[in-house]
């Protein structure tokens, strides 16, 4: 997905793009100097260090030579219109990077090339469920999971400390609060939790065991009003009541890094890359900032988390689909998705791959939970719904006083007019 907390997991990365032709610039239609064939490649901005964009490329080409690829850094704004407008072109680039929760959106234009076939070849078995289910439309594979990030709880080891918790021992959700209570005192706030972080309570939902939406005869209803999803918001209304989180905005408003690193919070929920965020702004925390993944109901699976990132795609219209698919193979291929998960922090695409960021503590947090990821329902549909994004109001709503049944069915048929009409 669009994922703005993306931003955080490569915080301070600066990335620069290589201009990029499209291949109906070539002078022979589409092949590169001495017959090479010219690969145009979208990635998104920073989604890739510029040097690991300059390895990938010596490294790649060096091994195909025969193919001579061009890389255009894109930016995530306006990006789906740009995306769409390709795809009904006929100059689309051979490659494109999307937003894992994308692809369902483009793959129902018929602009994409269907790669169920290559899902054996790729080791699709080990896929990450997080970037592989939404990377799927209609029982077809057009996404090629890229790459993953997800939300851990990102605290103080001071403060926790000074409380006398230890944060390794919080496995389960009840130890969770339990800690919280105990951090939350005097000035000092137990979590930094805003009103209006749905992500995280859909992870709380999916621990439960419901789900956003529901879909049945090829209809999709908003599910908030089911009994698991009470369950959910009764839980984060607990946890959010140990802080000071605003009932009424989401972690961007204020953003929650500046918070934490004025000094009083001793949690927040957040990719790892938050805490790049924290130390920036306040460098007396550098070495105080420690992770563990979101806990779960019971100690022997962690919490339940979106997982966003990025798949690959290749476009129908693309001239050159076996080069294309050469490209996607090697970068999503266990040699560079390590060197990737290592350059950028990020959780690879199998969970095979885990041991790759072990010496890192951000990005091995993550990963547990990645193992146990979800994303948002799998339907174009989908879209129309973070647009209005009754479940922000939702929460609020409870959060404030309102009858959390009452609120939630009001919400879910908010959802499931969103999702009927589409707009």
């Amino acid at each position: 997905m669009k994922l703005r907390l993306l931003a955080g997991v490569s915080a301070l990365v600066a990335v620069t793009g290589l201009s990029a032709c499209s291949s109906s610039d070539s002078t022979d239609g589409g092949s590169g100097d001495g017959g090479r064939t010219t690969l145009d490649v979208w990635l998104m901005r920073d989604s890739v260090s510029a040097a690991f964009q300059k390895d990938f490329e010596k490294g790649f080409e060096a091994a195909h030579p025969d193919i001579d690829v061009r890389i255009q850094i894109q930016e995530w704004d306006g990006i789906g219109e740009k995306v769409t407008a390709a795809l009904a072109s006929n100059d689309a680039p051979d490659v494109i990077e999307t937003g894992n929760t994308q692809v369902a959106q483009f793959a129902q234009s018929g602009g994409l090339l269907d790669l169920s076939d290559k899902v054996g070849d790729l080791g699709g078995k080990d896929w990450l469920k997080g970037l592989a289910e939404p990377g799927a439309y209609e029982g077809k594979q057009y996404g090629i999971p890229y790459y993953a990030a997800n939300r851990v709880v990102v605290y103080r080891k001071d403060l926790f400390e000074k409380a006398g918790v230890d944060a390794a021992k919080i496995k389960t959700r009840e130890q969770w609060l339990a800690a919280t209570r105990k951090l939350n005192k005097g000035s000092e706030q137990g979590i930094y939790l805003p009103g209006q972080n749905w992500y995280t309570l859909s992870g709380f939902v999916w621990d439960e065991g419901g789900d956003l939406a529901t879909e049945s005869g090829g209809k999709w209803k908003g599910a908030l009003d089911s009994p698991e999803a009470l369950r959910a918001m009764a839980f984060y209304k607990k946890l959010q009541a140990l802080g000071k989180g605003p009932k009424d905005s989401d972690e961007a408003q204020p953003p929650q890094a500046e918070v934490m690193a004025k000094g009083t919070v001793a949690q927040l929920i957040s990719v790892p890359g938050g805490a790049a965020v924290v130390a920036q702004n306040n460098p007396e925390l550098k070495d105080k900032l420690g992770f563990f993944p979101i806990p779960g109901k019971s100690a022997d699976t962690p919490g339940a988390v979106f997982t966003g990132g990025s798949d690959l795609v290749i476009p129908t219209v693309s001239q050159h689909h076996d080069a294309a698919y050469t490209f996607v193979k090697a970068l999503t291929g266990d040699a560079w998705q390590k060197k990737l998960a290592l350059a950028m922090s990020y959780v690879p695409n199998k969970t095979t791959l885990a041991g790759a960021v072990a010496k890192d503590p951000g990005a091995s947090t993550m990963a547990v939970g990645a193992a146990v990821g979800h994303a948002t329902p799998n339907t174009p549909e989908w879209a129309a719904v973070e647009a209005k994004n009754p479940i922000k109001d939702y929460m609020t709503a409870v959060l404030a006083g309102g009858d959390p049944e009452r609120e939630a069915k009001k919400a879910s048929d908010a959802i499931t007019s969103a999702m009927s009409s589409g707009s």
